[in-house]
């Protein structure tokens, strides 16, 4: 048994790491795309997880291939491309460590994935199934990740969806509005940064915009992050606000998101009960703050997959309030 299948992008960062000596800025490889970032998250953390998606038949796409297995996440839904090569993130830091991307992916191996592909056994023996819309910005991914979607939900999985916005992927808003609303109708649990949630119900009050889509869509927990801020959450009718660990000195934000919804998914199958709707209000704020801790502690490393802590650096934080 799986505890989470992911599906979806996987890719390189490549992250700012000092000056050459001819002062021109060098950047260092590290794996990266948000779905495997999850899972690297929840297999650090001790869980059982499995990848599907596409890279390229080239050094990087191996690359990422050795970094999944080192980290313990099953390979066997990870296809090879020869048509397309691994699709390349580019990652600026400013002075608090706030990233933005440039892409190399015209197309990129990881929308090539087709829905004869989808390794439809690993998401049948899963808890959780997690995707995000980067994989419905083109064809043929756009359609495996339907298939697979709807496959998860007659296999009776949880599906979460983080929708991952990069505007600099799609070939219009308006397509990635359309296509992400269509993943807010499959999902039971969903995360959105303050940004996705202004672009989907136009407001930033978190509680409006969290009632119009719990209204709309029936999700039943929405977990909004907040970056220092922490998360503010809607369970059912039920919402509130759980701050962060601001003593974590933070270096590199790359993967943050991505760590508190791997935290967010571990801590929960790991509860007395992994049924979402059995759980109660105190039950959520408790697996809040454990994803709180998860998402301060990969902060401080640099890179997504890189920075993933251990489960006793997490316990250390959430009893202690410190770090190592």
């Amino acid at each position: 048994m799986l505890d989470v299948t992911a599906l979806g992008e996987l890719l390189i960062d490549f992250t700012p790491a000092g000056l050459s000596d001819q002062g021109n800025i060098c950047f260092e490889r590290n794996p990266g795309g948000a779905p495997a970032n999850v899972l690297a998250c929840i297999s650090q953390l001790g869980g059982k997880t499995a990848f599907i998606g596409k890279v390229g038949d080239d050094m990087f796409g191996s690359y990422l291939a050795d970094t999944l297995t080192k980290y313990n996440i099953e390979v066997s839904g990870l296809k090879r491309c020869r048509e397309a090569n691994t699709t390349l993130a580019f990652v600026q830091l400013n002075e608090d460590g706030d990233r933005s991307f440039s892409f190399y992916r015209n197309p990129g191996a990881d929308t090539m994935l087709k829905s004869e592909e989808v390794s439809y056994e690993l998401i049948e023996k899963s808890r959780v199934f997690h995707f995000g819309s980067l994989s419905m910005t083109d064809e043929p991914s756009k359609r495996a990740t339907i298939s697979a979607l709807e496959y998860a939900k007659k296999a009776g999985c949880l599906i979460s969806f983080d929708p991952n916005l990069r505007p600099a992927l799609w070939k219009s808003m308006n397509r990635a509005l359309e296509e992400i609303r269509f993943g807010l109708g499959f999902c039971n649990i969903l995360k959105i940064s303050e940004e996705e949630l202004e672009f989907i119900t136009k407001t930033t009050d978190p509680e409006s915009g969290s009632l119009e889509l719990y209204k709309n869509y029936g999700m039943d927990a929405i977990l909004i992050t907040k970056g220092k801020e922490g998360c503010f959450y809607r369970f059912k009718d039920k919402t509130g606000a759980i701050g962060t660990f601001l003593q974590c000195k933070t270096i590199d934000t790359t993967g943050a998101g991505d760590a508190f919804l791997g935290g967010f998914l571990f801590s929960l199958l790991n509860k007395r009960t992994g049924n979402l709707k059995e759980l109660n209000q105190h039950d959520i704020e408790e697996i809040i703050v454990f994803s709180n801790a998860v998402a301060s502690l990969s902060t401080v490393k640099k890179g997504a997959i890189p920075s993933m802590p251990k489960l006793c650096e997490v316990e250390k934080l959430v009893s202690t309030g410190y770090i190592y």
